[in-house]
C-alpha cells in the first residue's frame, strides 16, 4: 500500500486559481490570442546518440515552486506539495517532430493547462517510455515495462527528459527540449552475507510472450558457509521493489553523515537513525545465540505497479505460481533451505502485508504463518473508506441535499491531506488506462478482469468516481481476503488455522485498520476456530508491526526481528521428527535431520 507515488500542492495553486481568473472566463480574451499550449521536442543531438526511433509513452511536464529537488520528483497527491503535473499519451512519437500538449492534456490539482495561474515556476518534461506487448489474452497494449527502477516513472531508466529550468508561464506557450536520458541501474553486487537471484520465470514469459524475469535478495545466516550440512528454514519478506536487501549494514554508522529530517515521522536526523538500526540488526545477526534463517527480499515487478501482489491475474499474469512454484524452490535449492512448507514462512507491511497474507491464504498448504503488518484492505467492504459493493462513487458520498468528499490520507489525530479525488486526480495525470504506477491503479492492475481494449477493467471511473459494481464482483470473488476465508472455511480450516497474524495501528494513514475489524468479526465466527492473532496498536499510524513499545519510525526498519520467537515456537511444533530445530532458535550449530545423516 501507499508507494509514495510522488504528491502536488492543489491549497496554493488552487488559491491563486480562484483569485486571479482568466480573460476567457470573464468573456474578456483576445479570440485571436494563442490557446495555452507547451510544445515538447527532441534535441536532434539525442536523436542521434540514442539511435531513437518511434516512441511511445506518457508525456509529463511538472511546474514546481521549489528549485530543489528536480520538479520530477516533488510530484504527490498531497495538498501540501510543492508541483503541478500535466501529461499526455503518444504513441508512434516522430523524435525530428514536436508535441504540443494543450487543453486534452490532464492535470492535477489543477486539470487544465489554462487554469494554471500565471507565475515563475520551475519546469521539467519527461517521457515515460512505453513497449508494445501481446499477453496470452491476445491484445497488443502499450505498458512502461520495468527496466530495474521498480515502476518509478522519475527513475525509470531510458525516459528521456529535459533539465529543469527557471521559466515564466503566462498562460499561452512555453517551449521545452528534451536532451537528457535517465541512465540504467547497475545492479547491486553480492557480498559474504547478501547475494542476488535472478531466474528466468517459465509461467510469466509464456503469459507475456517475452523473457520475464524473477528476483531476490538472500541474507545468510551467520555460519552458513563453515556448516555446509546445515538446512534452513526461508523467511520471505514482501513489500515494494527492493533495490537491495534493505535495513542491513555491515559497516557502522557513518559518524559525517549530514543530518536530514524526516518530514513523515517529525524526526531530525532521522537518515542517521536508519543506518543505526540497519548496523544493529547486523550485529545482532552475526551474533552467538541468534537464530539462524536464510531471510529473503523479492523482486516481482509488472509493467502496472513495483510488485505483482504475489498472487495469480488476469492482467499481470500467474505471478503466484511463479513465485511459489518457481522462485522459492530455486532459492532453497541454491542456499540450502529446507525446502518444505512447513519451514517457509511470510511476513510484510502495507503491500507487502497483504501480499503475505494473500501467498498464505491462496497457497495454503505451501507455507507455515504469514505476519501481516497494516495490510491493504483486506475487506472490500472497507477499501481505505469506500465499500465497493455498497457505495455507488468512491469519490463523495451524497445526501439528499448536499455531498461530502471522502479521505484518502489522514494523520494520527485525524487531520486530512488528501481525498479520494485527489490520488485518483493524479494517478490520471501520470497515466491513461491505469498505467500510472499508482495505488489504485496497481490495485486495478491485479484484482480486475482485462477491459474490452486489452486494459485492466476500471473499478471506477477516473473523472466522475462512479464504481461498476460487475468490476467490483470481480474483485469480490478472486480477491477479497476475508470473503474467501468465509466462503471456503470448510477447505481451508485444516490448512490455514494459526497460520495468520494480522497488525495495524487504529489511525492508520489510510483508514486499513476498518478492514481489519471486518475481518476480524468474521475470524470469530469461524467453525472450526481460525487461531488467528489480530491485534492494533493505540493511536498508531501506518505501518505498525505488532510492538507497542516502538514508535514507528523504529519499529518499521525491525521488520527482520519481530515475527522470529512466534516462528520458532510454529516452527517448534510442527517441524517433522528427526529435525531439530534448536538451532533455529538459538544460534547453536546446526544439524541435518536424522534421515540424512
Amino acid at each position: 500500500m501507499s508507494r509514495p507515488i510522488s504528491q502536488t500542492v492543489g491549497r496554493a495553486l488552487g488559491l491563486c486559481a480562484l483569485f486571479v481568473p482568466s480573460a476567457t472566463a470573464w468573456g474578456l480574451a483576445d479570440a485571436t490570442a494563442p490557446a495555452a499550449s507547451i510544445r515538447v521536442r527532441i534535441a536532434p543531438e539525442l536523436v542521434a546518440r540514442e539511435a531513437l526511433g518511434p516512441l511511445d509513452g506518457r508525456l509529463l511536464v511538472i511546474f514546481a515552486t521549489a528549485e530543489s529537488p528536480e520538479p520530477r520528483f516533488q510530484v504527490a497527491a498531497s495538498f501540501r506539495s510543492p508541483a503541478q503535473i500535466l501529461g499526455l499519451d503518444v504513441e508512434g512519437w516522430q523524435p525530428a517532430e514536436g508535441v504540443e500538449l494543450g487543453a486534452e492534456a490532464e492535470g492535477h490539482p489543477v486539470r487544465r493547462l489554462a487554469e494554471l495561474p500565471p507565475g515563475d515556476y520551475w519546469v521539467q518534461a519527461l517521457l515515460h517510455r512505453y513497449e508494445r506487448v501481446t499477453p496470452s489474452h491476445g491484445r497488443t497494449i502499450m505498458v512502461p515495462w520495468d527496466r530495474g527502477e521498480g515502476q518509478q516513472w522519475n527513475r525509470a531508466p531510458g525516459n528521456l527528459l529535459s533539465q529543469p529550468r527557471r521559466l515564466r508561464w503566462e498562460g499561452r506557450e512555453l517551449e521545452i527540449e528534451l536532451a537528457g536520458v535517465i541512465p540504467p541501474i547497475a545492479p547491486p553486487a553480492d557480498t559474504p552475507w547478501v547475494k542476488h537471484v535472478r531466474i528466468r520465470s517459465e509461467r510469466l514469459s509464456e503469459f507475456w510472450g517475452r523473457e520475464v524475469e524473477l528476483g531476490a535478495h538472500v541474507l545468510l545466516p551467520a555460519g552458513y558457509d563453515e556448516q555446509p550440512d546445515a538446512r534452513y528454514p526461508l523467511m520471505i519478506f514482501h513489500g515494494h521493489f527492493p533495490a537491495d536487501f534493505g535495513a542491513f549494514r555491515v559497516e557502522p554508522p557513518d559518524p559525517d553523515l549530514p543530518c536530514v529530517r524526516s518530514e513523515r515521522f517529525g524526526l531530525d536526523c532521522y537518515n542517521r537513525v536508519v543506518q543505526e538500526e540497519a548496523h544493529r540488526f547486523y550485529r545482532q545477526w552475526s551474533g552467538d545465540g541468534f537464530p539462524r534463517f536464510l531471510a529473503v527480499e523479492i523482486q516481482h515487478p509488472t509493467p502496472f505497479y513495483d510488485d505483482s501482489y504475489a498472487v495469480d491475474s488476469d492482467n499481470q499474469g500467474p505471478y503466484g505460481d511463479a513465485i511459489t512454484h518457481e522462485l522459492v524452490p530455486e532459492i532453497e535449492r541454491r542456499f540450502r533451505g529446507v525446502g518444505a512448507p512447513w519451514a517457509r514462512f511470510l511476513y510484510g507491511g502495507s503491500t507487502g502485508g497483504w501480499e503475505a497474507l494473500a501467498a498464505q491464504v491462496f497457497y495454503p498448504s505451501e507455507y507455515n504463518g504469514a505476519f501481516g503488518a497494516c495490510p491493504d484492505p483486506v475487506d472490500f467492504r472497507a477499501t481505505m473508506l469506500v465499500d465497493l459493493y455498497r457505495d455507488e462513487n468512491a469519490y463523495v458520498r451524497r445526501g439528499p441535499f448536499g455531498a461530502i468528499a471522502i479521505p484518502a490520507h489522514r494523520d494520527w489525530l485525524g487531520q486530512i491531506s488528501a481525498t479520494m479525488e485527489h490520488e485518483n486526480g493524479l494517478e490520471r495525470a501520470l497515466g491513461s488506462r491505469g498505467r500510472s504506477g499508482g495505488q489504485w491503479d496497481g490495485w486495478q492492475a491485479v484484482y480486475s478482469p482485462v477491459g474490452d481494449d486489452g486494459y485492466p477493467a476500471p473499478i471506477f471511473d477516473k473523472s466522475t468516481g462512479a464504481i461498476d459494481p460487475a468490476v467490483a464482483a470481480h474483485w469480490r470473488e478472486r480477491y477479497d481476503l476475508r470473503h474467501r476465508i468465509e466462503r471456503d472455511w470448510p477447505r481451508l480450516a485444516a490448512d490455514l488455522r494459526g497460520k495468520l497474524h494480522l497488525f495495524v495501528g487504529d489511525m492508520d494513514n489510510y483508514y486499513l485498520n476498518n478492514a481489519v475489524y471486518l475481518f476480524e468479526q468474521t475470524a470469530a465466527e469461524l467453525d472450526p476456530p481460525a487461531d488467528f492473532e489480530i491485534a492494533y496498536g493505540d493511536r498508531f499510524e501506518h505501518c505498525w508491526n505488532g510492538d507497542p513499545a516502538l514508535p514507528n519510525a523504529i519499529s518499521r526498519l525491525r521488520y527482520h526481528t519481530m515475527y522470529l520467537d512466534r516462528i520458532a515456537r510454529r516452527l517448534a511444533t510442527s517441524a517433522p521428527r528427526g529435525w531439530r530445530t534448536e538451532g533455529w532458535r538459538s544460534g547453536e550449530r546446526l544439524q541435518p535431520p536424522a534421515a540424512a545423516r
